[in-house]
C-alpha cells in the first residue's frame, strides 16, 4: 500500500552535478537531519554522501535513491543501478519531493534514475 508521506530526496534525475533547489525547500522532511544526506549531496560532497548514507537505512528507497546518486557521481555505476534497482522493487513506496520541487513516486523516481544513468553510460 502506498504511504502517504512525503520527503525531499536530492536526486537531480537529470544526473546534474547540482541540481536546482527551491530556496523554501527544508531538504529532508519527515526525516532527522541528515538522514538523507541531502546537505553533502547538493554540495557536492558525493564521498561524505556516500559514507552517511551506507550507514543508514539501506531498506528506505530515499535512502536507497540518494546512495545510487552518491555511487553514480563518484564512478560507481554497477552499485548505483543496484540501488536504483533496489528502491523499484522495494515493498515500499511513497511520494517523494524532488530537489527540483517535483512529486513523484518513489518507484518511479528511481525508475527515472536508474534509466537517466543507463543513458550516460550508453553515451560514453
Amino acid at each position: 500500500m502506498k504511504n502517504a508521506r512525503i520527503i525531499a530526496v536530492a536526486i537531480g534525475l537529470t544526473m546534474a552535478a547540482l541540481p536546482a533547489v527551491a530556496q523554501a525547500q527544508e531538504g529532508e522532511i519527515g526525516y532527522d537531519k541528515g538522514a538523507l544526506a541531502y546537505d553533502a549531496l547538493m554540495a557536492g560532497d558525493n564521498e561524505a554522501a556516500v559514507a552517511k548514507l551506507e550507514s543508514g537505512k539501506l531498506t528506505d528507497p530515499a535512502v536507497m535513491i540518494n546512495l545510487g546518486q552518491a555511487y553514480a557521481r563518484t564512478g560507481r555505476s554497477g552499485d548505483a543501478a543496484k540501488m536504483f534497482v533496489a528502491a523499484m522493487n522495494s515493498n515500499r513506496s511513497f511520494d517523494l519531493v524532488l530537489a527540483d520541487g517535483q512529486v513523484i513516486n518513489s518507484r518511479k523516481a528511481a525508475e527515472m534514475a536508474l534509466n537517466n544513468l543507463n543513458g550516460r553510460l550508453a553515451s560514453r
